[in-house]
C-alpha cells in the first residue's frame, strides 16, 4: 500500500516537473544554450525571432545571433527594403575585446562600399566608436525603428543612434549577404 502510494506521488512529481519544464520554455528557441523569446514588443509593435544562429571561430563558440523582423518577408531584399521593425541581437558566449569586436564588424561592413567613405562611413565610426569590450554573457542588440533610426545597445555598446533609414539598410543588406537565411 505504502509502495503503492510513493510510486504514485513520484508520478504526479515527474509530471509536475515535465509541465513546469515545458511552461517555462514556452515561447522561446534556444540554440547554443542561448534563449531567445519568440517575439518582443518593441513601441507597441510585435517583431517575430526569424532566424537564430551559432557563430564559432575554429572550434570556439564566439556568439549566437539571432534576427528579429516586424513583417515575415520571402527574400532578403524584401526583409531590408521594409520599413518595419527590425532588430539584429548577438549575445557573446565568451569575451572579446574591443578591437577584435571592432575589427571584425568593421571588416564585415565595410564589404559595403558605400561604407568606406561619405555619410556611410561617418555613420559606421559611430557606430564603431560605441563600441566596448565584451563579457561573457552580454548583448550587442542593433535595432531599426521607422521613421527614427538606428539604435545601438546591449552591454557591448555605450549607446549609439543614426538617424534614417539608408545606414540600416547597408548593415541588414551586409548583415543577410554574409549569412543567407532566405531562399534565393
Amino acid at each position: 500500500m505504502r509502495t503503492l502510494a510513493w510510486r504514485t506521488g513520484a508520478r504526479w512529481l515527474v509530471l509536475g516537473m515535465v509541465l513546469a519544464v515545458g511552461t517555462a520554455q514556452a515561447g522561446q528557441k534556444q540554440v547554443g544554450g542561448v534563449d531567445m523569446p519568440d517575439s518582443l514588443t518593441l513601441q507597441g509593435r510585435r517583431i517575430a525571432l526569424a532566424h537564430m544562429q551559432l557563430q564559432k571561430r575554429l572550434f570556439f563558440k564566439v556568439y549566437v545571433w539571432s534576427l528579429y523582423l516586424e513583417n515575415e518577408p520571402r527574400s532578403a531584399s524584401e526583409a531590408i527594403a521594409s520599413n518595419s521593425v527590425k532588430r539584429l541581437h548577438f549575445r557573446f558566449l565568451r569575451n572579446i575585446s574591443r578591437e577584435q569586436l571592432v575589427g571584425s564588424l568593421r571588416d564585415g561592413l565595410q564589404k559595403n562600399p558605400d561604407m568606406k567613405q561619405g555619410p556611410m562611413a561617418d555613420h559606421l565610426r559611430v557606430m564603431l566608436s560605441s563600441l566596448k569590450d565584451v563579457r561573457k554573457g552580454e548583448d550587442l542588440v542593433i535595432t531599426y525603428l521607422p521613421g527614427a533610426g538606428l539604435e545601438i545597445g546591449g552591454g557591448a555598446s555605450g549607446g549609439a543612434f543614426i538617424p534614417g533609414k539608408s545606414f540600416a539598410d547597408a548593415l541588414f543588406s551586409v548583415w543577410l549577404e554574409a549569412h543567407p537565411i532566405f531562399p534565393r
